[in-house]
């Protein structure tokens, strides 16, 4: 039998790998998405990228549902936390996925380029927004999200949208914006031909060099620039899931103590780093398919590095740092984690299998031609 403290972790790791596909997956739709009206110069040149990704975009927001899911199930004090306070910003991620099916679903009734353009910009809303959101939100996780618990344990949010906009998780969100973009240009590169190819791999050189540039100042700002927490009393692993139970020290450079700790995990950042270098040499090269997955381990890197660094936070509190969120005391009980860890055992290769096949069965490269043939399409 697994112990509870096991446990925790794996759910923790779980959670990590359902943040990794829906960005590896989803993240190069949004990023289509994002660029798609910019490196598209006529109307079947955007409809070309958009082909690219609708046939997989619902699909791929399947780790987006899961990774919600596992948050209310494994972890529902983080849930009810995260999602009361933080609602307007929430609600504003919604609304901008929302655009795209809706944009994939009208574009295409008229061909007034004056609908067709007010649908391109909708969609880029949809595909732009949402990695700029995610990114100000993990930014704000390293500074402390403004709530508390009261004496009935109800979580207080204290803080309001705006606050959220803080310099340091601006950085942080043109750290994801620009991760996504590069994705998305990758994956545009390899499946479009023509000169939409080389405009695409072009836009996804620059990405890189943007995310490159703004990881590692973000990673200065953590180390040198930004107060972190440390969890210096009554941290029971295998204890019940109360927050009101640990004392929590802030000082400068706090979030780099799991990298002193354990030296190897260095990797993990300058890997993040490395491999979006690579993205860059080899879209300049023209290998676009080694490129994406070159790009697919930046973000999972990115993902990573992040995740060890606030370990073992989930939501740490700006307000009242005894009381942050962390992966010892906002878990579900033991065995609410064991019954769903079998289920993930059982159902995770299965979508693993379906999102693989799928994928073989619409590789391939998207021409104008094509798209020039079915004029109801976009």
């Amino acid at each position: 039998m697994l112990s509870y403290e096991i446990l925790r972790v794996i759910w923790w790791l779980i959670l990590g790998v359902l943040l990794i596909g829906f960005a590896v997956t989803d993240g190069f739709d949004m990023g289509v998405g994002a660029i798609f009206r910019f490196i598209g110069r006529t109307d079947d040149e955007r409809r070309a990228l958009l082909e690219s990704i609708e046939p997989v975009w619902e699909g791929n927001q399947v780790w987006f549902i899961l990774g919600g899911g596992a948050v209310f199930a494994a972890w529902p004090l983080l849930y009810a936390a995260a999602f009361s306070g933080l609602y307007l910003a929430m609600f504003l991620i919604l609304v901008a996925l929302i655009l795209r099916p809706v944009g994939f679903a009208f574009r295409g009734k008229l061909v007034e380029a004056r609908w067709r353009n007010a649908w391109d910009w909708a969609l880029f809303v949809g595909g732009a927004v949402p990695p700029l959101l995610f990114g100000v939100a993990f930014g704000n996780l390293f500074l402390g999200v403004p709530f508390h618990f009261d004496d009935l344990q109800r979580s207080i949010y204290t803080g309001a949208f705006f606050n959220l906009l803080h310099p340091f998780a601006l950085l942080c969100g043109l750290v994801s914006l620009s991760m996504l973009v590069m994705h998305g240009a990758t994956y545009a590169s390899l499946k479009v031909e023509g000169e939409i190819c080389a405009r695409a791999s072009a836009a996804g050189r620059i990405a890189a060099m943007v995310f490159a540039v703004s990881f590692i100042a973000a990673g200065i700002w953590v180390a040198a620039g930004l107060d972190g927490h440390r969890i210096v009393a009554a941290a029971n692993a295998s204890g019940p899931s109360n927050p009101l139970l640990k004392s929590v020290v802030v000082a400068r450079g706090a979030w780099l103590d799991n990298y002193r700790a354990h030296g190897l995990l260095w990797l993990v950042p300058a890997g993040a780093a490395a491999a979006s270098l690579l993205t860059h040499v080899l879209l300049r090269i023209g290998r676009s398919g080694i490129a994406l997955v070159a790009s697919g381990l930046t973000l999972a890197a990115t993902i990573l590095t992040a995740g060890i660094a606030l370990f073992p936070f989930l939501m740490p509190s700006s307000t009242n740092p005894d009381q942050g969120l962390t992966v010892w005391d906002a878990s579900s009980s033991a065995k609410t984690l064991l019954i769903m860890l079998v289920a993930v055992v059982i159902f995770l290769p299965v979508v693993l299998a379906y999102t693989t096949w799928v994928y073989r069965v619409l590789r391939g490269t998207i021409t104008l031609e094509s798209i020039r043939r079915h004029v109801g399409l976009y």
